[in-house]
Parts: structure tokens; C-alpha cells; sequence
């Protein structure tokens, strides 16, 4: 696998795992420890000149005292931990330094490493492209841990961890060592196709076989796109005409003043978002211009081109009235709409027949009515999708990619046995490329960018 990954990763950007990288791995900022991690051949060295000692035993916490080599004045007492490859996280000899957090201390010391021969400072995700170099890592699990640093709520760190723990890996294995048989008794038909009893009974059950993986394949598509949605963000749009309240519902919403309130219709010119955690799904809430045809205001009309875009592209649309505003219904959409009207407080019996929900923004009444609709839709159509495994595009276009090429063979049974192998060669690359083994050169570059420079 090593040598695969290898030969498709390391054509464009070779950063030289001949060296020693070294990086902060902690937060920025004031702290009571700060961790700098060393990884590459000369990472024990590194150590044994900071404290003037032999190297701790191996994975085991040591408080040493470290000093700069060129002219031995003290940085700063520390834990070091001494971590041999291949039993490490880069799959290299690492060493980890847990310091005091001052700016001071891991100023001298990063000032001390970059003046050892043969160590440079780390680029944006280097530790976890060497764990993929060495096979510590596969793609899938690359891409679960830049989604688990950048998860906010329970349902993105849920997808992040099913992956990250290797479920999706074992599954996308388990599919391709199914493939690899196939093909292997494809291949024999192939070496026995002039016998034709023989090559016919090497291709008994395929056609099983092959149902049972699509079958599993779909299933992991079935709940793919909804993750995608948990991952990015559940897009739900306040959208109705100028003055209903939508800004004011979008502050209530935030917890603070995130948008301009004012009586003036067409105030809100573009398109304002906020993010929630609704009961541990994250929910995107986007605050549109209002809708009206007759703006002669072109800034305003550009605002409300804008707010339609954002209204089909929502999962969940919150359609709001007014009594004081002369009603309207919202566009033909797909998502699911919950209708509010609000500003009780004008029209105490301002009711709607159907499933109107009567708020008031001002007067606070309403509002957790209002939230409840809210989680019931979102929870309705993504929460079954906290336990998918694959949330990102490119692994559901991967997957889509080897069904395409199962589905052109099964439903074309008297393909010559040739073409019948090539779909299925073509199966076990979409699969190869899902978990980091071929073409992902490219990908990479744009996967270790959403890293920290200490990961």
C-alpha cells in the first residue's frame, strides 16, 4: 500500500520526508502547556540535544530540562515523550515537547529547532500527508480527522469519529476484496474461454454477488447526501416580503445583533447567515432580502435576486407574514416550509387557519413553538444520517462511480467476458481512488490546506 500511495501522491508535491519537520501543535494563544511535535530521522537526536540526555523510554512522559544547543541557556523545563516509528502517528520517529504555553518559551524553542542542521519547520498538514505516505493513514481516515477538527456540533463529530475509527475504511475494503474475487474469476474465464463449461462455472453466482454489493453500496449512498448536508451545514432561509421581521427573528436566533433592524422596507440587501446547533445538528440559518417585484432600487433588486437563489437552494424554509404587510405566498419550492406570522404584538388576533404559527418577534411569544417546527423539519430529514459513514461529495462520487460500472455489467449478462473483467478493473479503481490508493495527487494539495500547520 505504501508504495502505491507513493507513486500517487508524491509526483507534485514532494516535501522531503528525508527531513525533520517540527510545529506547534497546540492552540495559538496564552496557555498552561503548549506541544511541539517533531517527526523524521532526526527527531531522537533533536531531542537528546535540547535536554542533554539520553533519549526516555519509549511512549512514556519525562520531565526533562531543555536548552538551547548553541549556547545552552535555558528554555524551559518540559514533558518529553519519545515515540519510535512505525509506532507513531507519522508512521516516523516522533518526539513531543510539552512546554509552558508562553509566547517566550515556544518562541526560543521553535528558534532552537530551526537552527538544528537538517530540521525545518512544517507545512499546513505535513505530520497527518506523512501518516498517509507511510500507512498509518488511508484518505478516508485523512479526511474524517480535518472534518473531526473542524466539527461544532455533536452530529459533525459523530460522522467524523464513525469514520475516523476505520468503519468506513474496513467497508470500502471489505466492498473491494469482493471486486478483486470477481475479477480474479473473470480472469479465469478469460484463461479458460475456449472450454466453455469451465469458464461458465467460474462465473456461477456473479450476478448474486454482484446485487449484494449494490445493494450495500446504495445504502451508503442512500445516507451519503444528507451527510454532506451535517457536515456543511443545514441550509434553512428566512424568506418572505420587506418588513415581516425576518432580521429580527435572525438576531433572536443568534443570540445577539447580527443584522440591521429597521421599519424601512428592503433594509436587508444581501444575504446574512448564522450558525446554530440545533440539539446537536448544526443548522445554517440564512436572513434574505425581502421579496417584492416593483424595487426601482437596483442594489435592492440584486438583494432580492439573491434571496430567491437562497430560497431554492434551502433544506428548510421559514416563510414569515406580517399583519401590517400585504400577504404573499412563497414560490413553488421542493424543501419543506413553515409558515410564521408574526408580530402578534400588532394584531393580538392576527391568526392564520392551516399550519400557521402565530410569534412575536418583539413580544418574545411563539419563539420556542417556532424551534420546535424548526428541529422537528431539520431532525425529519437529516437525523437519520448521524450514523452514514461517507460525508463528503467526492467519497459519494467514488462510490456512484463503482455502481455505474456493477450496474453496466449485471444488466448486460452476455457482455464477452473481457468487457465484463473491465468493469469490474474499473469498480476496483473508483474504490482505490475512495480510500487514497490511486489519482489523489491533486485531491491532497486540497485536503491537507483545511489543516493546521501543527497536524
Amino acid at each position: 500500500m505504501r508504495d502505491l500511495v507513493k507513486d500517487a501522491c508524491c509526483g507534485k508535491m514532494d516535501m522531503g520526508n528525508d527531513d525533520t519537520i517540527f510545529a506547534v501543535s497546540s492552540g495559538a494563544g496564552m496557555a498552561a502547556v503548549a506541544v511541539v511535535r517533531l517527526s523524521g530521522p532526526l527527531a531522537g537526536e533533536a531531542l537528546r540535544r535540547l535536554t542533554g540526555r539520553s533519549l526516555p523510554p519509549p511512549r512514556r512522559l519525562a520531565l526533562r530540562t531543555l536548552r538551547s544547543p548553541a549556547d545552552q541557556a535555558m528554555i524551559d523545563q518540559a514533558l518529553v515523550a519519545w515515540l519510535p516509528g512505525p509506532r507513531s502517528f507519522t508512521g516516523e520517529d516522533m518526539a513531543e515537547l510539552h512546554v509552558h504555553g508562553s509566547r517566550a518559551v515556544i518562541d526560543l524553542l521553535l528558534e532552537a529547532l530551526g537552527r538544528m542542521k537538517g530540521l525545518r519547520a512544517a507545512e499546513r498538514g505535513e505530520f497527518v500527508r506523512r501518516a498517509l505516505l507511510s500507512g498509518r493513514m488511508d484518505l478516508l481516515e485523512v479526511e474524517a480527522l480535518a472534518d473531526l477538527l473542524r466539527a461544532e456540533t455533536r452530529a459533525q463529530h459523530g460522522l467524523a469519529m464513525a469514520a475516523l475509527e476505520g468503519e468506513a475504511s474496513r467497508l470500502v475494503r471489505s466492498w473491494r476484496a469482493q471486486l478483486v474475487e470477481l475479477l480474479a474469476l473473470h480472469e479465469a474465464a478469460i484463461d479458460f474461454i475456449d472450454e466453455e463449461d469451465v469458464a461458465g462455472q467460474a462465473l456461477s453466482g456473479v450476478d448474486s454477488r454482484l446485487q449484494t454489493l449494490l445493494q450495500e453500496m446504495r445504502g451508503a449512498i442512500d445516507t451519503a447526501l444528507p451527510a454532506e448536508r451535517i457536515r456543511e451545514g443545514v441550509r434553512v432561509a428566512l424568506a418572505g416580503p420587506p418588513n415581516v421581521g425576518k432580521s429580527s427573528l435572525l438576531n433572536w436566533l443568534a443570540g445577539r445583533e447580527v443584522a440591521i433592524v429597521s421599519d424601512m422596507p428592503g433594509t436587508t440587501r444581501d444575504v446574512l447567515e448564522v450558525l446554530l446547533d440545533l440539539d446537536g445538528l448544526p443548522v445554517v440559518v440564512f436572513d434574505t432580502a425581502g421579496l417584492r417585484e416593483d424595487t426601482a432600487d437596483g442594489v435592492e433588486a440584486i438583494g432580492v435576486e439573491r434571496a430567491r437563489q437562497v430560497l431554492h437552494g434551502a433544506d428548510v424554509v421559514v416563510w414569515m407574514q406580517a399583519p401590517d404587510v400585504s400577504a404573499m405566498e412563497p414560490p413553488h419550492i421542493d424543501s419543506p416550509v413553515i409558515r410564521v406570522w408574526n408580530k402578534a404584538d400588532v394584531d393580538s388576533f392576527a391568526k392564520r387557519s392551516g399550519d400557521w404559527l402565530t410569534i412575536s418577534v418583539k413580544e418574545g411569544t411563539g419563539l420556542n413553538a417556532l424551534l420546535d417546527a424548526l428541529r422537528k423539519a431539520v431532525k425529519q430529514q437529516f437525523g437519520a444520517a448521524e450514523s452514514a459513514l461517507f460525508a463528503r461529495a467526492r467519497q459519494r462520487q467514488a462510490i456512484t462511480r463503482a455502481m455505474e460500472e456493477l450496474e453496466a455489467l449485471r444488466l448486460r449478462p452476455d457482455l464477452p467476458v473481457e468487457l465484463a473483467a473491465e468493469h469490474v478493473r474499473r469498480a476496483v479503481r473508483a474504490l482505490d481512488a475512495l480510500i487514497g490508493r490511486v489519482d489523489v495527487e491533486d485531491l491532497l494539495d486540497h485536503i491537507f490546506a483545511e489543516f493546521c500547520i501543527g497536524k
